[in-house]
């Protein structure tokens, strides 16, 4: 169909006339897409008026124009060069493919008359369009207009500079010749984009890494390190100044580790990040931890909770006071958890504080105190101070010594709901440690109400998962048999995925939570306060129904969430 046919209608009376939307929506969307600056079918989707599938298949059935799946699609270099990516991007449309004197582009919105005919001109080409969703468009543009290819133009403008000071000699570098290196265009361009792509890629983390011949650039994606480009040696000094610079960092230092941060726009959204350098063998390694400060808050039914666990969970927070922990490693979701309950909890009669290290997301209507222990304002000087502050509901960010716990403790015994994190590997093991850090056993029972220990695996792709027979070895695994007999006589489906463009060929694409909730019942309380040994504790736990995380994770393997592989990466066997 020739793109420029909807052009006679406008894609708001097009969605009334069929029903999807009422004028007043309309109307309400309208008024979101001037103040935002969006365009109206991003509007309606971000007011929930609309799917992004249910627009796509309205202007597929009306319009006559075909939709593509984009993640199953491979474009050619050649195709991708036809159009400059801040055009693409600008205008969220990807080519596809050339046939003859017509480009075929995926576009999300193909009332964008200006836009097509724009890339008709620039191209010198006739423009047929192709629909997909902005979500699909995202993630395409991601993959093909991805770090390496524009790095390479960058790279290519310091091929005729002088090489960067050896490594020898870097430690006579004048801060002023290093800030002169930092503020050179292509460098700055440089980690501009590692920065950028890295929050279009999802990555948690960048990893910039110097070797003895080159630099290594790795994006966390996942919870897994990828490696996407590797700069020559000489970009090192200005690359790791420029992050530097931009976390107001002393660039002169480079014998000891330092800490910044500095807040950024990626595509419209804010993020920040938190910058840390380590003085390695080849150099300064720099590592920028990846906070998106719009995310939104999880509403406690996206937390992929068991129905169990889920009716433990809201049964807790129900309470007026007691003590709510999350555990889990670093990285295992624990603060989001946290922001969940606090959101799940918040309410105009109650006044909800928090202590937090750092600060990673502003609640509406949360008080939030950031910890600053270089001006003494610990956890423990915050809490006594917090308990004057006549609080409902405290979230202390992390009980790190025996001074927090124990106000924590008092806390939750004196009317107060507390929320709090501590590193443990189980639910059971944090009543344990908590008696082992100094508090008596008697009040860890009587002011535990709940424990929830969690971690985070990937979940497979949609886009390309496939079912298969699990094996005998599988089957045992996901506690269906004890026996390769036992096993051998029954059949299991499960799920991975095959690899796609969308999930960079791993199979996997996002993640997902496993959790072993653990409420403390009358019985638990008075082995805790007899000082009962683990092994004690745990039987106990598991008599009253508790699901281990292994056991949560591999229910969810069977659901085709994610894969047994994953499951046995991120939890230990306790037997």
């Amino acid at each position: 169909m020739a793109a420029t046919s909807p052009a006679r209608r406008r894609l708001g009376e097009l969605l009334v006339e069929v029903g999807l939307i009422s004028p007043d929506q309309l109307k309400t969307a309208l008024d979101y897409q001037k103040q935002q600056g969006i365009r109206l079918g991003k509007a309606l989707v971000e007011l929930k008026l609309l799917s992004e599938e249910q627009l796509v298949e309205a202007l597929e059935f009306q319009l006559g124009i075909p939709k593509v799946d984009l993640s199953r699609v491979v474009v050619s270099p050649e195709v991708i060069g036809l159009v400059a990516q801040p055009f693409a991007r600008r205008h969220q449309v990807l080519p596809l493919r050339r046939t003859g004197n017509k480009l075929v582009v995926a576009m999300a919105d193909p009332f964008n008359v200006v836009a097509v005919d724009d890339l008709r001109q620039r191209t010198g080409l006739e423009i047929e369009v192709v629909l997909a969703t902005e979500t699909e468009l995202t993630e395409a543009l991601n993959r093909h207009y991805g770090v390496n290819g524009a790095a390479e133009a960058v790279l290519r403008n310091l091929e005729q500079e002088e090489p960067a000071a050896e490594e020898e000699g870097e430690e006579a570098e004048s801060a002023d010749k290093l800030r002169q290196l930092s503020d050179d265009a292509p460098i700055v361009t440089l980690v501009n984009l590692i920065i950028n792509q890295a929050v279009r890629d999802r990555a948690s983390d960048i990893h910039i890494e110097p070797g003895e011949k080159d630099v290594r650039v790795r994006y966390r994606i996942d919870g897994m390190l990828h490696e996407v480009m590797r700069p020559p040696k000489r970009t090192q000094a200005g690359v790791v100044t420029r992050i530097k610079v931009l976390g107001r960092m002393d660039i002169a230092e480079r014998r000891i580790p330092q800490d910044g941060q500095v807040k950024l726009t990626v595509d419209g959204r804010e993020v920040e990040l938190r910058i840390s350098t380590l003085p390695t063998t080849f150099g300064e390694k720099a590592v920028l931890r990846i906070l998106r400060s719009t995310a939104n808050v999880k509403r406690i039914g996206d937390l992929a909770l068991s129905e169990r666990n889920l009716e433990y969970f809201r049964n807790a927070l129900c309470h007026s006071h007691g003590m709510i922990l999350v555990t889990g490693p670093t990285g295992s979701g624990k603060t989001t958890t946290l922001y969940t309950a606090l959101q799940e909890v918040n309410s105009p009669e109650r006044n909800v504080v928090t202590l937090e290290d750092p600060v990673e997301r502003a609640l509406v209507g949360v008080n939030q105190v950031q910890i600053n222990p270089k001006a003494g304002l610990t956890f423990a000087t915050a809490l006594r101070a917090l308990l004057r502050q006549d609080p409902d509901v405290i979230m202390v960010g992390e009980i790190r010594d025996l001074e927090t716990a124990r106000l924590a403790v008092q806390a939750a015994l004196t009317g107060h709901l507390v929320f709090s994190t501590l590193h443990t590997n189980d639910a059971v093991a944090t009543l344990v440690r908590l008696v082992d850090m100094g508090v008596e056993p008697f009040l860890v029972g009587s002011s535990v109400r709940l424990i929830l220990a969690q971690r985070l695996v990937r979940a497979v792709c949609e886009s390309c998962r496939e079912a298969y027979e699990a094996t005998p070895r599988e089957i045992i695994l996901a506690g269906l048999a004890a026996t390769e007999e036992e096993a051998g006589a029954q059949k299991l489906r499960l799920y991975r995925g095959k690899g796609c463009p969308r999930c960079r060929q791993t199979g996997y694409f996002d993640r997902l939570a496993i959790h072993e909730v653990l409420p403390v019942t009358r019985e638990l309380r008075q082995l805790i306060a007899a000082n009962a040994p683990e092994e004690a504790v745990r039987e106990a736990a598991e008599r009253a129904g508790m699901i281990s995380l292994r056991q949560d994770g591999m229910a969810k393997a069977r659901q085709g969430l994610t894969t047994v592989e994953e499951v046995l990466r991120v939890t230990f066997s306790s037997d």
